[in-house]
Protein backbone atom coordinates (compact mmCIF):
# COMPACT_ATOMS: atom_id res chain seq x y z
CA UNK A 1 0.00 0.00 0.00
CA UNK A 2 1.29 3.23 -1.04
CA UNK A 3 0.42 7.01 -0.02
CA UNK A 4 0.53 10.48 -1.12
CA UNK A 5 3.93 12.04 -2.51
CA UNK A 6 6.04 15.08 -0.18
CA UNK A 7 8.11 17.51 -1.88
CA UNK A 8 10.12 19.67 0.13
CA UNK A 9 12.26 22.45 -0.81
CA UNK A 10 14.30 24.05 2.33
CA UNK A 11 17.01 26.53 1.80
CA UNK A 12 19.67 27.23 4.90
CA UNK A 13 22.45 29.56 4.84
CA UNK A 14 25.68 29.77 6.85
CA UNK A 15 28.86 32.01 7.79
CA UNK A 16 31.01 29.22 7.04
CA UNK A 17 33.27 27.79 4.18
CA UNK A 18 31.75 25.58 1.61
CA UNK A 19 33.92 22.72 1.92
CA UNK A 20 32.80 22.52 5.29
CA UNK A 21 29.07 22.66 4.78
CA UNK A 22 29.69 20.47 2.30
CA UNK A 23 31.56 17.76 4.04
CA UNK A 24 29.40 18.23 6.69
CA UNK A 25 26.27 17.31 4.38
CA UNK A 26 28.07 14.50 3.01
CA UNK A 27 29.42 12.79 5.97
CA UNK A 28 25.83 11.13 6.68
CA UNK A 29 27.32 9.21 10.05
CA UNK A 30 28.05 12.37 11.19
CA UNK A 31 24.03 13.18 11.48
CA UNK A 32 23.08 12.11 14.82
CA UNK A 33 26.02 14.05 16.16
CA UNK A 34 24.06 17.50 14.85
CA UNK A 35 20.66 16.92 14.34
CA UNK A 36 18.84 15.79 16.75
CA UNK A 37 15.96 14.12 14.82
CA UNK A 38 18.23 11.64 13.15
CA UNK A 39 18.56 9.61 15.87
CA UNK A 40 20.99 6.53 14.36
CA UNK A 41 22.68 5.90 11.27
CA UNK A 42 24.37 2.80 10.46
CA UNK A 43 26.31 1.67 7.51
CA UNK A 44 25.08 -1.10 4.94
CA UNK A 45 28.13 -0.63 3.10
CA UNK A 46 30.04 2.04 1.53
CA UNK A 47 26.81 3.30 -0.46
CA UNK A 48 24.02 2.78 1.82
CA UNK A 49 23.13 3.01 5.48
CA UNK A 50 20.26 2.28 7.43
CA UNK A 51 18.67 5.61 9.08
CA UNK A 52 16.38 5.99 11.92
CA UNK A 53 14.74 9.51 12.06
CA UNK A 54 12.04 10.55 14.85
CA UNK A 55 10.60 14.44 15.26
CA UNK A 56 8.13 15.61 17.06
CA UNK A 57 5.56 13.52 16.07
CA UNK A 58 5.68 10.04 18.10
CA UNK A 59 6.53 8.23 14.83
CA UNK A 60 9.73 6.82 13.72
CA UNK A 61 10.99 6.18 10.19
CA UNK A 62 12.81 4.01 9.27
CA UNK A 63 14.92 4.25 5.65
CA UNK A 64 17.45 3.12 3.74
CA UNK A 65 19.58 5.92 2.06
CA UNK A 66 21.80 4.69 -0.95
CA UNK A 67 24.16 7.45 -2.35
CA UNK A 68 23.15 8.09 -6.05
CA UNK A 69 25.65 11.54 -6.38
CA UNK A 70 28.69 12.55 -4.69
CA UNK A 71 29.87 15.84 -6.75
CA UNK A 72 31.95 18.07 -4.54
CA UNK A 73 32.90 20.28 -7.39
CA UNK A 74 29.32 20.86 -8.36
CA UNK A 75 28.33 20.96 -4.74
CA UNK A 76 25.79 18.30 -5.29
CA UNK A 77 24.94 15.49 -3.14
CA UNK A 78 21.76 12.39 -3.81
CA UNK A 79 20.52 9.85 -1.94
CA UNK A 80 17.68 7.45 -2.85
CA UNK A 81 15.76 6.81 -0.03
CA UNK A 82 13.87 3.27 0.68
CA UNK A 83 11.48 1.72 3.63
CA UNK A 84 9.07 3.82 5.33
CA UNK A 85 9.30 6.79 2.39
CA UNK A 86 10.44 6.17 -1.42
CA UNK A 87 11.80 8.82 -3.26
CA UNK A 88 15.07 10.94 -3.26
CA UNK A 89 16.87 13.71 -1.20
CA UNK A 90 18.97 15.95 -2.48
CA UNK A 91 21.25 18.16 -1.29
CA UNK A 92 22.82 21.77 -3.50
CA UNK A 93 25.84 23.59 -1.49
CA UNK A 94 26.80 26.88 -3.48
CA UNK A 95 26.90 30.59 -2.54
CA UNK A 96 24.20 32.83 -0.95
CA UNK A 97 24.03 36.67 -1.65
CA UNK A 98 25.44 37.66 1.42
CA UNK A 99 28.93 36.11 0.87
CA UNK A 100 28.03 32.74 2.90
CA UNK A 101 26.96 29.70 1.95
CA UNK A 102 23.59 28.49 0.55
CA UNK A 103 22.55 24.66 1.64
CA UNK A 104 19.42 24.00 -0.91
CA UNK A 105 17.52 20.82 0.56
CA UNK A 106 15.39 19.31 -1.90
CA UNK A 107 13.05 16.07 -1.50
CA UNK A 108 10.31 14.28 -2.84
CA UNK A 109 8.92 10.96 -1.57
CA UNK A 110 6.09 9.17 -1.50
CA UNK A 111 4.83 7.49 2.01
CA UNK A 112 4.58 3.58 2.03
CA UNK A 113 2.97 0.94 4.03
CA UNK A 114 2.37 1.86 7.46
CA UNK A 115 2.48 5.60 7.61
CA UNK A 116 0.25 6.23 4.71
CA UNK A 117 -2.98 6.29 6.27
CA UNK A 118 -1.92 9.28 8.71
CA UNK A 119 -0.15 11.16 5.69
CA UNK A 120 -3.64 10.58 3.83
CA UNK A 121 -5.71 12.60 6.92
CA UNK A 122 -3.10 14.64 7.84
CA UNK A 123 -0.71 16.13 5.28
CA UNK A 124 -0.62 19.54 6.96
CA UNK A 125 0.34 18.18 10.27
CA UNK A 126 3.13 15.91 8.24
CA UNK A 127 4.72 18.97 6.20
CA UNK A 128 4.62 21.41 9.69
CA UNK A 129 6.72 18.39 11.38
CA UNK A 130 9.06 18.28 8.56
CA UNK A 131 9.74 21.73 8.40
CA UNK A 132 9.98 21.96 12.53
CA UNK A 133 12.82 19.09 12.02
CA UNK A 134 14.19 21.33 9.01
CA UNK A 135 14.49 24.25 11.20
CA UNK A 136 16.38 22.24 14.02
CA UNK A 137 18.86 20.74 11.71
CA UNK A 138 19.56 24.06 9.97
CA UNK A 139 20.57 24.93 13.88
CA UNK A 140 22.42 22.15 14.86
CA UNK A 141 24.49 22.42 11.91
CA UNK A 142 25.00 26.05 12.30
CA UNK A 143 26.27 25.35 15.81
CA UNK A 144 28.43 22.10 14.53
CA UNK A 145 30.07 24.27 12.15
CA UNK A 146 30.65 26.94 14.41
CA UNK A 147 32.95 24.90 16.75
CA UNK A 148 35.20 23.74 14.04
Amino acid sequence: MTGPTFTFHHQWSFAAPREAVLAALADIDGYPAWWPQVRSVGRLDERSGRARIRSALPLTLHLVLTREIEDHARGRLRVRVDGDLEGWAQWSVGSDPQGGVCATFDQDVRVVARWSRAATLAPAVLRANHAWMMRQGRRGLARSLSRR
